[in-house]
Order: structure tokens, then C-alpha cells, then sequence
């Protein structure tokens, strides 16, 4: 039997194809350039200190691109729904949460990120059977936490990610009640807009099954399409990246402060909740980067990036162009 590993797998395997690749109409191009020029009258003045932020999230390549999808290329509906995460962001600021600030919640391993799909998706594992902690505030913006940081790990060309839910061990105490679920709900469908790509739920006893009947009505179509039952995880992710739990060959054992310290490391996260800069050529220092680079022009086209450069886009910009918007071509994860 192959040894345990505290490995946490933070890269797709080589040769991964990243699907899907989503191709846009001119008019629908233009839709979306609409759309960014509309966002950035709703950005906080350049003085206030979360300006840099907003601004970096509204560039980044695929904001406009999955607002635009998920209202269906309504223009109307999209403004309604960019200004209201914008608006949702500047309050929860979730790309500025200090890890220390979260991290009891991920010392039983009750939501980690490791692996991806045969589409280049990160995964994030969810077992409600671990829960650790009352219900509180702090636990919605763990979750949000490692939403924002699947996202870090996002190889080029990607913009989704997977959640499997195992409910493994799971009993009314620890499943989280109807009224988290959907406040999970609200975040991840009205402000994480096209960003689930699966959601599959595994060892569901039917005890719980009036859980899901209890939050269907606020799952909408699009969410509640994605979500498959006991699915044949070997079909969506291939061996090597897969929990061994599943049947997978990564025979993962989860250790707390090995799994924080490689995630807080892959992604870059200083510990004030900004990011490190990554100086090509050394190993980062874990301090926050004070620094802020020249100006970038991020593209939807990101086979030109190479994987190990995907902190890049994770410092403070000063001044960001508008996203160049051209078709992607295909992107293969290298080694």
C-alpha cells in the first residue's frame, strides 16, 4: 500500500487540457467592454484604500466575461449584478482576509483544496462530518477564503472550480443547518456568478435527504444542473489527483498546520491578507510585499502564462488596463 502524504497537490497534472474554453461572438464582445467601462464608474475613489483591490478584481479576465454568461447577456441584468458584488465585496473585502483570522476553522479538515479534475478545475473538499466550531460569521468567510484561494490556483484559461461534498460520518449536529446553506447559496450564486463547475455530493444517508429538499428552492437552475448524486468521481478526475478516500491514488493524510502553510504558500498570501511578491529566482519570504508593481494588461487568452507564474496577478496594481479581450486558444498545463 502506498505510503500516506502530506503533500497537498496545488498544480493540475501535466498534460491537463483546460476545458472549458468559452469563444465569444463580436457583439457579445462588446457586451462584455460595455459591461467593464460600466464597473469602473461604480470604483471606490483612488484614494481609499481598498481602490487597488477593486480595481484588480474588475480587471481581472474572467470578472466580465462570467457576469456577462450568467445574465445571459442581458445587459441590464448584468449591471444590476456586477454592482452588487462590487458593492457586497467592499463590505466583505474577500481578498484581503488575514489567514490567522480563519484558520481554526480548517484545523479538522472539514473544507480543504486539493487536487484538480481532468479539466484543470481545483477542488475543494467539503466534510460537514469534520465541523469543529459554532456557527458563526468567521465560518462564512473561511469559506470564502478558500473560494478566493481556488481561484489562486486557477491554471491559465480556467475560471470554475469543484466541490464534492462528503457526508461521510455527517449527523444532524454537524450539517450545518438550512439558514448557513443559504447564506452559502447567496454568496456563491450572486457574487461567485459562474465559478461552480461541479458540485457532487457522495455518501448522502438518506437521513439527510431532507436537507437538500429543505434547500432546493434556493438553488437556481443553473446551480442546481451542476449538482450530481454518488457520481463515478474516476470519470471527472483522474487517479493520481483524487483523494484515496474516493478511490483516488493521492493517499492523502491531512495534517493542519502542513496543509495551511502549503496553501498560504502556494497562493501567496501574506499575513495581513495582501499578497507576497514573487521574485523570480527565490523562495518567498512569507513578508508582505510593500512594493507595487508597473502596470499589467491581463488577457483572456492566457496560453502565453506559464503555470508557475500564476502569482503575478496576485500583487497590488497600480494601474491596470482594461482586459484584452480576444478568443482563447486551448491552454495545456506543462510540468
Amino acid at each position: 500500500m502506498p505510503r500516506p502524504t502530506n503533500e497537498v497537490l496545488v498544480s493540475p497534472s501535466p498534460g491537463t487540457v483546460v476545458a472549458p474554453i468559452h469563444r465569444y461572438t463580436d457583439e457579445q464582445l462588446a457586451k462584455i467592454r460595455a459591461l467593464h467601462e460600466y464597473a469602473e464608474t461604480l470604483l471606490l475613489p483612488p484614494t481609499d484604500s481598498y481602490y487597488p483591490w477593486e480595481l484588480r478584481w474588475i480587471n481581472k479576465p474572467d470578472t466580465m466575461t462570467r457576469y456577462s454568461r450568467a445574465s445571459k447577456w442581458n445587459f441590464a441584468d448584468a449591471q444590476k449584478r456586477i454592482k452588487a458584488t462590487i458593492e457586497w465585496r467592499r463590505e466583505f473585502k474577500p481578498d484581503l482576509i488575514p489567514p490567522d483570522e480563519v484558520r481554526i476553522e480548517s484545523e479538522t479538515g472539514k473544507i480543504i483544496i486539493n487536487g484538480f479534475d481532468r479539466d484543470g478545475r481545483p477542488i475543494i473538499y467539503m466534510r460537514p462530518g469534520r465541523e469543529n466550531t459554532e456557527t458563526s460569521p468567521r465560518q462564512l468567510r473561511h469559506l470564502v477564503w478558500c473560494l478566493e484561494r481556488a481561484k489562486d490556483l486557477m491554471p491559465p484559461g480556467q475560471e470554475s472550480l469543484v466541490i464534492i461534498v462528503d457526508y461521510k460520518s455527517t449527523t444532524l449536529r454537524t450539517n450545518p443547518s438550512i439558514s448557513v446553506a443559504r447564506k452559502v447559496l447567496h454568496i456563491l450564486q450572486q457574487h461567485y456568478v459562474e465559478t461552480l463547475g461541479r458540485a457532487l455530493v457522495v455518501n448522502l444517508p438518506m437521513l439527510l435527504s431532507f436537507f437538500y429538499k429543505g434547500i432546493s428552492p434556493f438553488l437556481d437552475p443553473v446551480t442546481r444542473d451542476k449538482m450530481r448524486f454518488n457520481p463515478d468521481l474516476h470519470e471527472l478526475i483522474s487517479p493520481e489527483q483524487l483523494d484515496a478516500d474516493f478511490g483516488g491514488e493521492h493517499h492523502y493524510e491531512f495534517e493542519p498546520n502542513s496543509y495551511w502553510d502549503q496553501i498560504v504558500a502556494a497562493c501567496g498570501i501574506a499575513p495581513d491578507g495582501t499578497r507576497v511578491q514573487k521574485i523570480e529566482g527565490e523562495e518567498s519570504s512569507g513578508e508582505k510585499d510593500e512594493t507595487i508593481p508597473p502596470s499589467t494588461t491581463p488577457s483572456t487568452s492566457s496560453s502565453e502564462t506559464a503555470l508557475e507564474e500564476k502569482h503575478e496577478d496576485t500583487s497590488i496594481p497600480k494601474d491596470v488596463s482594461a482586459p484584452h479581450l480576444e478568443q482563447p486558444s486551448p491552454v495545456v498545463v506543462s510540468s
